[in-house]
């Protein structure tokens, strides 16, 4: 169970907190410091699962937990943004919209797992948790990012706006799929 992807996996669980934490201080180094937990955390929800298809290191556990791990980070980022101001006004429909996806998706991937019924992650999915990540990123640090970047929060707003639309167009793709196995399923039972 105490592999390299799963010791990177729950390592990035134990960030959020302290991803979180940094939110609550005021100060250009809190963002900083706060943006590179983050991008470290990011980091790792890709070698995680490199290293576990490179080196043939796949585990129930890290099946379980990656997922989730990703979520926790998402969700809790998401909600914080929202809290602290820099996801505000008409920009909070695309945390909202992104948070239920990964409910509905989730909830979804639980039904049809005992099944044995395992919905792939699309290509597109893909470059929505790049586009998601990355638009966070710019997010965290806000204000504070101005000097390097004046358009610093515009641009996590859209980025992650651009995230939101990806995720509806993912989850409805991912629910057509698995709508088929429901409907299948209840025509079995009838």
């Amino acid at each position: 169970m105490w592999n390299l992807p799963n010791i990177l996996t729950v390592f990035r669980v134990v960030l959020i907190p302290f991803i979180i934490g940094l939110f609550y201080i005021d100060e250009p180094w809190a963002a900083w410091t706060c943006l590179a937990l983050y991008s470290l955390a990011a980091v790792t929800d890709f070698f995680d699962g490199y290293f576990a298809r490179t080196m043939n290191l796949s585990s129930a556990f890290g099946k379980f937990v990656d997922p989730i791990a990703d979520k926790l980070l998402v969700a809790a980022l998401l909600i914080a943004l929202c809290s602290f101001g820099k996801i505000d006004g008409w920009w909070t429909l695309s945390a909202i919209v992104i948070i239920m996806r990964e409910f509905l998706i989730s909830g979804l991937r639980e039904f049809l797992g005992p099944q044995n019924i395992q919905i792939p992650v699309s290509k597109l999915a893909k470059w929505k948790t790049f586009i998601q990540m990355f638009a966070l990123g710019f997010l965290i640090m806000g204000e504070y990012g101005v000097d390097v970047y004046p358009y610093v929060l515009e641009t996590g707003q859209w980025g992650i706006t651009i995230a939101a639309v990806l995720t509806v167009i993912t989850g409805w793709n991912y629910m057509k799929v698995g709508m088929k196995y429901i409907i299948e399923m209840d025509k079995k039972d009838v």
